[in-house]
């Protein structure tokens, strides 16, 4: 899911109470909630899409959500021990107890990997013993109305703290509820895929805004793939020596890696262009990969 999304869910985590466990607990809960996405540097050595291949693993595995939290931990905790040496630290500010910055830190990385599994891009829960992709096919990567309902609940919650009202109830509610949309949401995913239980699999994949629909990717095997029952791509996966082109062009095995329903255009410049069936009509490039020269034979040909 995007970082506002993930950030709102660790600030009401806080408001639910948890925050007044420790100083320091909002940053630990909200910075905890973001920390997996670190592997977003990336970008700054990875190109093409290779960075395709990278997100959503190492960092979002088992080992990484025990360690980034106590780095988190350690820094807020030194944080706090700088600036009381200072004479800046807040009055305000609760005592600092450790244990619970690592436990809130904790919190707060776990819902990064759960939220993440919602939608289609997939995540790696088990690197780095296992580089399988799990996909929860709930969610739009971004959604508004979770935007809505936890940026209204967060504020409603903070209006009522400072007028000394129960804002933990109201943080607890809009969870509650927040939960309640997700388990609608898997719901509908569930009904669309038995309604296209003609396919091999069917990825029911939400749009963005219009939770209630789904764009149905059926997989009819032999690497075909259909788009609300209309076939994508105008050749045959084994149109193209794919093992030959992951050899010579690591784009193409970093794409691969990553693609859950890869798809075959021969287009008209004459060129070979792997994509994917889940970002189909995205066309600048991020989902999709050129094959190399000389692997491919004309679709359909013996």
């Amino acid at each position: 899911m995007d970082n506002l999304t993930h950030s709102l869910t660790g600030a009401l985590i806080g408001q639910a109470g948890f925050k007044r466990k420790t100083g320091l607990a909002m940053p630990a809960l909200i910075i905890g909630a973001n920390l997996p996405d670190v592997d977003a540097a990336c970008f700054f050595w990875l190109e093409g899409t290779e960075h395709l291949a990278f997100r959503r693993g190492i960092t979002h595995g088992p080992i990484a959500l025990v360690l980034l939290p106590l780095v988190l931990a350690a820094l807020l905790w030194g944080w706090d021990r700088w600036q009381a040496r200072r004479g800046k630290r807040p009055e305000k500010r609760l005592p600092v107890h450790f244990g619970w910055l690592y436990a809130l830190s904790l919190i707060g990385c776990l819902t990064h990997p759960a939220l993440d599994w919602m939608n289609v891009y997939g995540i790696r829960l088990l690197e780095p013993f296992s580089s399988q992709w799990f996909y929860g096919d709930v969610l739009f990567i971004i959604d508004l109305w979770l935007w809505l309902a936890m940026g209204i609940g967060l504020w409603l919650s903070l209006r009522r703290e400072k007028r000394g009202g129960d804002w933990r109830k109201v943080a607890r509610t809009v969870l509650g509820l927040c939960g309640l949309y997700l388990v609608a949401n898997h719901a509908i995913s569930e009904l669309d895929r038995q309604e296209n239980s003609a396919f091999v699999e069917t990825i029911s994949s939400p749009p963005p805004l219009v939770f209630w629909e789904r764009e149905s990717i059926g997989v009819g095997g032999g690497g075909s793939f259909f788009i609300d029952g209309e076939k994508v791509g105008n050749a045959l996966l084994s149109d193209c020596d794919l093992a030959a082109a992951r050899a010579q062009d690591p784009q193409v095995d970093a794409f691969l890696f990553w693609s859950r329903t890869p798809v075959l255009d021969h287009r008209d410049d004459g060129t070979w262009r792997l994509s994917d069936a889940r970002y189909y009509s995205v066309e600048d490039g991020r989902f999709s990969v050129t094959l190399p020269d000389g692997l491919c034979s004309e679709p359909g040909a013996e």
